[in-house]
């Protein structure tokens, strides 16, 4: 490693105060309309310079060396808009006394080892003091930088090359918090999840965690999930919730997607894209279902979703949706590793999905159009509905899944979806949703037919007071309890066992741990 200076004299560190500044960073190998703007303009200067930082598992502090002096920043805080302050705490040149050693690893959020000397050299100190531990890791770096001023903010556009390979960024900064945001938005960076300079290098190199977003755009409400993913494989749920917005609410009746639906659906999305960049994920990624596929005019919501938050949804098939159900399913609960027949279902607002698997073995997926917001409409389930009125709904949804008839029965039937998961959460009375609680819940015939019938009794205000069910739900959910009795009974069951992992978490098992070799079947290493 290069750039430094070897053993002199002792220097402390400098800590003169020095006011934080609010930056707005992205990374990316094309930086697009941004890049290309600043590339356009005249740099301020331009600097070629090499450095080493030190990267940590367990912070994202900015901690590197360059022309041998070590620099260290910390992250003060967050603001609503994902805009970063950072405070500089730290520059002292090598060799560095104990006590500075100290403060460098308590910036990286790790326990000092024991110090048998009382000042290091840089080469000391990476190989006597960060060498031994497994959560620190030196990564040289040799930078581009072309600072520019934009907008009255610093704004450098540098590429950074490491023997991981090469990548891009693009950093505003100012004390001033508004003057970075007018810059940023001008830039038009602001779909852009911030990335620190730690969490990007970590990210070019595979060290450490990285975080990934799903959203999952249905008929009846849109889900959102944020996975984390160790350098080992293994993933932790950040973040895991949904809002219905009823995106196909007069669907059945008009066949288009209605304005009011539309805008419900694409206010949640840029919330959500916003949380996502908070959090720092890499990538985002989003699927639309059933009734994105049906209607004609779906462009409209996926235009409208990319230009408010610049993510793009992609409209996937039946088929497809079906697969990937599966995938978080089997992967969740660990199932299919034996010679066992598998059906997973998911009943959503617009359409159900199956996948019938033996082991490993996919043999049969599909999807129908049976979704709870068109039976709901259709029959007024919701609200107080008669026994003959509930009859005929239920002979409507058994003729249009026919298709589930006259099979053997499978060793394990598997329900997924906001309709299963709130019928488990009723089934145990939560009032806040338990995720761990419902995963692995068995709902039978008994309890099914008693929720129906719970429902089926009450108008959607007092089915809001249903201890476990989403209040958003209460229209919906009578619809929802019947498709899936019906599929249980079609299938020759007495019971399901309740998969809380969904189509979001079998995008975040194709798409995001494949990648890197990790076995998506192994339930504990799918987020949870």
């Amino acid at each position: 490693m290069s750039g430094v200076h070897e053993r002199g004299a002792v220097a402390r560190p400098d800590r003169t105060t020095i006011a934080p500044r609010w930056e707005w960073r992205v990374f990316g190998r094309s930086l697009g309309a941004a890049e290309t703007r600043l590339a356009s303009l005249r740099p301020d200067s331009v600097e070629e310079s090499d450095e080493v930082y030190v990267l940590s598992t367990t912070s994202d502090a900015s901690v590197k060396v360059r022309d041998g002096r070590m620099d260290v920043k910390r992250l003060q805080r967050v603001d609503d808009h994902g805009l970063e302050l950072w405070m500089p705490v730290m520059k002292a040149a090598f060799p560095l006394d104990a006590a500075a050693i100290r403060d460098v690893f308590e910036a990286l959020g790790a326990p000092a080892p024991p110090l048998e000397r009382s000042a290091y050299t840089f080469t000391e100190f990476v190989g006597e003091v960060l060498g031994p531990s497994p959560d620190l890791l030196p990564v040289e770096v040799h930078k581009h930088r072309e600072r520019h001023t934009f907008g009255g903010c610093m704004a450098e556009l540098t590429e950074m090359r490491t023997e991981a390979g090469a990548t891009r960024t693009i950093a505003v900064e100012s004390e001033d918090p508004a003057r970075v945001m007018a810059a940023v938005r001008d830039l038009g960076l602001t779909s852009d999840a911030v990335t620190c300079v730690a969490r990007g290098l970590k990210a070019l190199v595979g060290f450490g965690a990285r975080r990934y977003a799903v959203i999952d755009v249905g008929t009846n409400s849109v889900k959102f999930h944020i996975g984390e993913r160790s350098a080992e494989g293994d993933m932790r749920t950040i973040a895991d919730r949904a809002e219905v917005t009823r995106l196909g609410e007069g669907l059945d009746h008009t066949g288009r997607l209605s304005p009011a639906p539309i805008e419900r659906t694409v206010a949640a999305i840029a919330v959500m894209a916003e949380e996502a960049a908070r959090a720092g994920v890499s990538a985002i990624a989003a699927v639309g279902t059933a009734g994105l596929r049906i209607a004609p005019n779906a462009a409209e919501l996926v235009d409208a979703v990319e230009a408010r938050t610049g993510v793009r949804v992609e409209v996937i098939s039946g088929d497809e949706e079906a697969r990937l159900a599966y995938l978080a399913a089997k992967a969740g609960l660990g199932l299919g590793h034996r010679e066992e027949s598998l059906v997973v279902f998911d009943t959503g607002g617009g359409s159900s999905q199956f996948t019938f698997g033996q082991a490993e073995r996919v043999t049969e997926r599909f999807s129908l159009n049976v979704g709870a917001v068109r039976l709901t409409e259709s029959y007024g389930l919701d609200g107080v509905v008669s026994e003959d009125v509930l009859a005929a709904a239920l002979a409507a949804i058994a003729a249009d899944l026919t298709r589930l008839e006259h099979r053997p029965l499978p060793d394990a039937i598997v329900g997924m979806g906001g309709a299963v998961t709130n019928l488990a959460a009723v089934k145990h009375e939560l009032t806040t949703y338990a995720p761990d609680v419902v995963q692995g819940t068995v709902l039978d015939l008994g309890e099914i037919d008693r929720q129906i019938d719970l429902y089926r009794t009450r108008t959607a205000d007092q089915r809001r007071e249903i201890a476990g069910l989403q209040p958003k739900r209460a229209e919906v959910i009578l619809a929802g309890a019947c498709i899936v009795r019906t599929v249980v009974a079609l299938l020759g069951g007495e019971s399901l066992t309740v998969s809380d992992r969904g189509l979001r978490h079998g995008v975040l098992v194709e798409g995001f741990t494949r990648e890197v070799g990790v076995d998506p079947t192994r339930p504990d290493r799918l987020a949870s």
